[in-house]
């Protein structure tokens, strides 16, 4: 049987959701583990706690992917006192990898809000708070013999996706001019002349984690000996990329049946909601985990629910009966995401076992 190592695995999830989408004060990525290790079988869970590891044990797992990362603060010392240190102790001793993909996977269309959209049936979605500057311009002057095949190899890379279109440039005709030293071996004129070409300015869009396979990409298409490009960070917003999540339900509910469908569909026992208005809920804007801070884009998108978890008492009051806010709790906002990883790796590498936790990590109980 083909072996796979972590680092095809991490690799692989890392263009799922790349680690630069995720948030400053996070901490995705390789946790424990050598990136050259082989799998024996990997474990999807959406927290990694000890119990989590003596499952991974169990099942012969040498590779945690969980959702929440186990260190999200710095470790100053590693003696075992709390669970976060027991944890890595555990999993470092018993040579098992343990890797987060947390506000990364949340901050792309198809991660966690994806999959709460999708048990919603909401149709039509769209990032609610598309995030800045993850978005770079690339500028070149290429022949125009060869400016097909350079935009071709860009393309190829992931630059010019914008929206639903795909092999965006631009392209405008102007003069080059180079001197070639006498050690130089140009495309076109002649060592220490200076010469005169038709170019064609050729600029694309890409998003930042592309940066390196573009770059590659242009380098190996582009035949000038010495390639000349420039790349400039953006402020526009990506709308594939960001926080939250905002579509239609196929048909308006009533808030209670709009509620008593959001507690069945996403699995809870409780859920805590604003005082319930007149009209009916059609359009639903969601975020996994604690996603008060979007409430106020989900009112200037005019969702008419919001669907999240975490909210603090005097929150609540900030929807001024303009939205119904509906939290669901932490754990059974994010739950399903372990299902999303395992479907994706099962996909992809076929070739080991990709096992569900089956623990309930949730630290909170109802009565």
């Amino acid at each position: 049987m083909e072996t796979v190592k972590i680092i095809e695995v991490t690799s692989h999830l890392e263009r799922m959701a790349p680690t630069n989408l995720q948030e400053s004060y996070d901490n995705s990525g390789l946790i424990t583990g050598n990136p050259e290790w082989e799998i024996t079988g990997v474990l999807v869970t959406l927290d990694c706690i000890e119990a989590v590891v003596d499952e991974a044990i169990k099942k012969k797992c040498n590779l945690i992917v969980a959702h929440h990362p186990i260190v999200f603060k710095g470790l100053k010392k590693l003696t075992g006192a709390n669970y976060v240190e027991r944890t890595i102790i555990k999993a470092i001793k018993n040579d098992i990898a343990i890797y987060a993909i947390h506000t990364n996977l949340d901050n792309v269309l198809h991660g966690v809000n994806g999959v709460i959209a999708n048990r919603l049936g909401l149709a039509d979605q769209e990032i609610l708070s598309p995030k800045p500057e993850t978005l770079l311009k690339l500028v070149t002057f290429v022949p125009q013999t060869s400016v097909e095949a350079v935009a071709s190899a860009l393309h190829q890379a992931g630059a010019g996706h914008i929206g639903n279109y795909t092999n965006c440039s631009f392209q405008s005709l102007g003069t080059g001019t180079f001197k070639p030293s006498k050690n130089a071996q140009p495309y076109t004129g002649s060592p220490e002349e200076l010469e005169r070409t038709e170019e064609i300015r050729l600029e694309v869009i890409l998003q930042s984690h592309q940066k390196r396979a573009v770059v590659s990409a242009l380098m190996a298409s582009h035949p000038y000996e010495e390639v000349a490009y420039f790349l400039n960070k953006l402020e526009n917003t990506d709308a594939q990329v960001g926080a939250g999540i905002i579509g239609s339900l196929p048909e308006p509910l009533e808030p209670m049946a709009f509620l008593q469908r959001l507690k069945s569909n996403m699995n809870t026992e409780c859920i805590r909601y604003t005082a319930l208005q007149s009209r009916k809920i059609s359009r639903v804007a969601v975020c996994g985990g604690a996603g008060s801070f979007l409430l106020g884009a989900a009112l200037a998108a005019k969702a008419d629910a919001f669907v999240s978890s975490d909210f603090k008492y005097h929150e609540f009051f900030d929807a001024e009966g303009k939205i119904l806010i509906a939290d669901v709790g932490h754990y059974e906002s994010e739950q399903f995401t372990k299902e999303l990883l395992k479907e994706d790796l099962e996909l992809k590498f076929p070739n080991f076992a990709t096992s569900l936790s089956n623990l309930n990590t949730n630290p909170i109980s109802y009565l």
